[in-house]
């Protein structure tokens, strides 16, 4: 199943570049283990959309939990949504 999280960020912008390396390198692992369908921050930093494949809630919370960003606390709150993809523009993404 596909579920959507909104991530909330914390305010230290400082520590959002520190960690943001070790962040990507956990989606892409998570990308290549098809656990990961699209993500990105919001363009002010103050968090992200995260759309992950997984077979229930806590599994994606634990994906979050894990996730550099959440263990250095610059995740701060979150919502987990069940989505259904139902049509995508592939040339509009990256």
């Amino acid at each position: 199943m596909v579920y959507a999280a909104i991530i909330d960020y914390g305010p230290d912008i400082a520590k959002i570049a520190e960690f943001r390396p070790a962040h990507r390198e956990y989606l892409r692992d998570l990308i290549s283990q098809n656990k990961l369908v699209i993500s990105g921050p919001f363009v002010d930093d103050s968090g992200g959309l995260l759309v992950y494949n997984a077979e229930t809630e806590a599994d994606v919370d634990a994906i979050i939990k894990s996730d550099p960003f959440y263990k250095c606390g610059v995740f701060k709150t979150w919502t987990i949504r069940p989505w259904k993809i139902v049509m995508a523009n592939r040339e509009l993404l990256p």
